[in-house]
């Protein structure tokens, strides 16, 4: 069985998907962009805050789903350029505490809207 999570707190969909899906104990994300669900505007002032918009919508799924970061097994990050990756990586780092998940960055011709991060998520709470 499934479950459907959406949240008003985080971006609404943007094509024919659901923000996230529990199934089995598994919670999967789908990307999440800097897009500020209050506005519906990109939040990409700099790549800092760009990263963190998109740590705040992944937060606002895996609260709605009763999950933490600490649920977090595995992450994947797609950058428009691998230049950004230590400003995006000591940004994503300080949202986990300890037992890091598992994770591949790439970098991709284009992300949606244009931006330069976009981070999916799968957790876990069994």
């Amino acid at each position: 069985m499934k479950q459907i999570i959406n949240t008003t707190n985080a971006p609404a969909p943007i094509g024919p998907y659901n923000q996230a899906i529990i199934a089995n104990g598994f919670l999967f994300a789908s990307g999440q962009i800097a897009i500020n669900p209050e506005n519906g505007e990109l939040n990409v002032s700099s790549i800092s805050e760009e990263t963190h918009q998109v740590m705040r919508n992944i937060k606002a799924l895996l609260v709605e789903a009763e999950y933490e970061f600490k649920h977090i097994v595995k992450t994947t990050i797609f950058l428009s350029d691998m230049a950004l990756f230590t400003e995006v990586n000591e940004v994503y780092g300080s949202y986990f505490q300890s037992d890091f998940p598992a994770r591949e960055t790439v970098a991709v011709k284009g992300l949606p809207k244009g931006v330069n991060v976009e981070i999916s998520i799968t957790a876990y709470k069994g």
